[in-house]
């Protein structure tokens, strides 16, 4: 077998990103972004030559509830 590298090293120090990360848990997401985000898994996650579009999509997350929501 060939040597390999291990993959398990620390990550570099990113101070910059640490920083926004913890700024954006404080913050909290708004049902705009929310509905913002199910669309886009939507749209992302639909099948290949589907009739769904982004606009579609958009229209449906804000129409449609979840189940036990």
């Amino acid at each position: 077998m060939a040597a390999r590298k291990s993959a398990l090293k620390r990550a570099p120090a990113r101070p910059n990103l640490d920083r926004l990360v913890e700024e954006n848990r404080k913050s909290g997401v708004t049902d705009e972004e929310l509905r913002e985000q199910r669309a886009s898994f939507a749209y992302g996650n639909a099948p290949e030559n589907s009739r769904i579009t982004k606009e579609s999509a958009l229209t449906a997350s804000r129409t449609l509830r979840l189940a036990g929501a």
